[in-house]
């Protein structure tokens, strides 16, 4: 065959072997881009959890199945399960306030509550414009029609997005498993393939990863999750109506170093308003001790431990994280930014703390 001829036939194939490869690659991404985010997840909750997964495993006598199973069972109990109780209890509480606002389309607007009336400043104005709705029953009727039309549309809209975070969560847990089980083959394949880009950086920049990974899961999200629980167990001991949306509250704004007080002094003043002074005052106490006080004592502890964290990327990967993930994406988006910004400013630094292969005894003795 012509030598041309020959070479040009090569790099066809060549191009063509690449262009199936690339196809191949693009299917996969189509297929798997629901998901990206729950494998993501997954992986992220795995790995910040993997040497507990590992003690099981020891102490197990190798039933690598077994442990996977109790770890999963633990990531139910402490992440799906929540998530799904306040999702069933924001369900029922709109669903309560959708029939307020039916009842009171139907009967018309009782008397303003004692509490709304004595409020400063606000009340004689709040009771004057009350009478005025309750006198003209046509305008209100409309008024009231025209906020369901619309309220009903964004809840239906918002009540989607929130079931699908939702199944995101319960599905992030059996996704879960499977790395748990078969995790140390996942970290070969991957620790592999890093180091066919990086050579011998790669142990360094796993150990990176590894860092600021549980940097943001163990201090951020695991402070977030202990405000929650706090702020659950004294919202339900207050009686306070959708305690477990309200404690959901405080988990996501617990980035905010003012984020949690806003909720549970918000709540106090409601308590104080609706003539429950005992309840208020516990409810003061509660929040500023168990729930603000227990951050400052799991940060410090968690993040001292491992990669220091500022507080602007892991607001932003909050924000961020909430509008490209969904639910999920509250605990994805910051964890994603801090190991990008760790591994862009290790790189803008050259690489010096890399050191380089060590020379062979062998070769050294011979020199």
């Amino acid at each position: 065959m012509d030598p041309v001829k020959d070479r040009l036939f090569r790099h066809t194939e060549q191009l063509l072997g690449v262009a199936v490869f690339g196809l191949i690659l693009l299917g996969c991404f189509v297929v798997l881009r629901p998901f990206i985010s729950v494998i993501l997840w997954s992986a992220i909750l795995c790995f910040a959890t993997w040497p507990a997964c590992e003690w099981l495993v020891r102490h197990l006598g190798g039933r690598r199945a077994l442990a996977a199973s109790i770890m999963t069972l633990a990531l139910v109990l402490l992440v799906a399960l929540p998530v799904v109780l306040v999702g069933n209890s924001l369900a029922v509480s709109v669903e309560h306030l959708l029939s307020v606002v039916r009842r009171i389309n139907a009967e018309g607007l009782p008397t303003p509550p004692d509490w709304l009336v004595n409020l400063p400043f606000a009340g004689d104005y709040i009771e004057v414009h009350w009478s005025g709705w309750a006198l003209n029953a046509d305008r209100t009727a409309a008024i009231l029609r025209n906020l369901l039309t619309r309220s009903q549309g964004w809840l239906i809209r918002n009540s989607i997005h929130v079931g699908q975070g939702i199944v995101q969560v319960c599905l992030s847990v059996v996704v879960a498993f499977f790395f748990y089980r078969d995790g140390h083959r996942v970290a070969q394949v991957v620790s592999d393939g890093i180091k066919r880009v990086v050579g011998g950086y790669t142990q360094h920049l796993i150990d990176l990863v590894g860092k600021t990974v549980r940097g943001v899961v163990y201090g951020v999200l695991g402070t977030a999750l202990g405000q929650g629980i706090m702020a659950a167990i004294g919202f339900t001991i207050a009686g306070l109506p959708a305690a477990l949306f309200w404690a959901l509250l405080v988990t996501v704004l617990s980035v905010l170093p003012i984020g949690p007080p806003l909720v549970w002094m918000g709540a106090t003043i409601w308590l104080v308003m609706q003539g429950s002074t005992g309840w208020a005052i516990f409810m003061g106490l509660w929040g500023l001790v168990c729930i603000s006080g227990i951050d400052n004592v799991l940060r410090p502890f968690l993040i001292s431990r491992n990669a220091k964290l500022s507080f602007l990327p892991v607001f932003l990967g909050v924000l961020g994280g909430l509008m490209a993930f969904g639910l999920i994406g509250v605990f994805l988006g910051p964890t994603l930014l801090a190991v990008g910004i760790s591994i862009a400013r290790e790189f803008t630094r050259g690489g010096q703390t890399v050191a380089e292969p060590a020379e062979p005894e062998s070769e050294r003795t011979e020199a």
